[in-house]
């Protein structure tokens, strides 16, 4: 008899066209996902997969494919028509998480969940934005939280909080007089930004839209330590997000100053699809995120 897991397997080596991927799709690995496709294989009597370097379906696969997807989205109606009379966060939820966001408040995040919400079977992705919209868009997750807006069609969003940026220099002389940081001192040392794909990395670029973009390090790092690790060594200065500062700005020789008035910051919030129906789970995310998230620095 053909099962669920079986179209659920066959389904992501459609959509992907890779085992590997398709087996991280459903957390699992390839050997398991492989075996049921076989299985499935044999209880239809025909193959479904030219295997090579390449995936490609055969005939009888792409129709295999097709209908699959339809009963898969039916399966999926029908846990959604029941998704409104069953408490928040109860099951599994697929979170995306921007890497620039993950360490600084899933640490908070997680244990009042697990506290709050024991029936809650949380599955967690980090990756970049674009990443995540894709897989909120393929129904490969649920719920993402990332800096907004998130300018996709069918995609909607619940924002949350403001999380301002913070200039981090060399702790080094000169030091300067003012407690406040101006978009001039940006000129006065090479700007040290995560490399491409990060939206930090753009939303810093829009703020500095002004100034010369020669004096930004076109190397880039993958992560805010990195960055700050760069800071300390003397090689420029970046920008830091308020919520990493009470885990990345206290590495001995850097320094911190706010903005002035208005301080450019970066709006964090949950992105969704419009259709989902897990509203009320999401609400309930959000505002445990809210409750979580690090406190404001001086």
């Amino acid at each position: 008899m053909i099962s669920t897991k079986q179209l659920l397997y066959f389904d992501a080596v459609a959509r992907h066209r890779h085992f590997g991927k398709a087996a991280e799709d459903c957390a699992v690995t390839q050997p398991a996902l492989s075996m049921q496709i076989q299985e499935l294989e044999r209880e239809l009597g025909v193959a479904l997969i030219e295997r090579g370097r390449t995936i490609v379906l055969t005939a009888a696969g792409e129709d295999v494919a097709r209908r699959a997807a339809r009963v898969l989205d039916e399966l999926a109606a029908i846990k959604a028509s029941t998704a409104e009379q069953r408490p928040p966060l109860t099951g599994r939820l697929r979170l995306g998480v921007i890497p620039s966001i993950a360490p600084y408040v899933l640490p908070a995040v997680l244990p009042r969940l697990k506290a709050d919400y024991p029936k809650l079977e949380l599955r967690i992705r980090e990756t970049l934005t674009d990443y995540l919209v894709a897989q909120l868009e393929d129904s490969t997750l649920d719920v993402a939280l990332l800096a907004l807006p998130i300018a996709q069609a069918g995609i909607d969003a619940l924002p949350l909080f403001d999380d301002p940026f913070l200039l981090a220099m060399p702790d080094q002389p000169p030091k300067p007089r003012q407690r406040r940081a101006s978009r001039a001192q940006l000129e006065t040392a090479p700007l040290l930004l995560l490399e491409e794909g990060h939206c930090l990395r753009d939303q810093a670029l829009s703020f500095c839209s002004q100034r010369d973009l020669e004096n930004v390090d076109s190397f880039g790092a993958s992560s805010l330590s990195t960055l700050v690790q760069m800071v300390a060594s003397g090689l420029g200065q970046t920008l830091l997000p308020e919520m990493s500062v009470s885990v990345e700005g206290t590495r001995p020789g850097v320094r911190l100053m706010r903005f002035r008035a208005p301080e450019p910051s970066r709006q964090i919030g949950l992105a969704f699809r419009k259709t989902s129906p897990l509203r009320a789970d999401f609400d309930a995310l959000g505002a445990v995120i809210m409750a979580a998230r690090p406190a404001a620095s001086a």
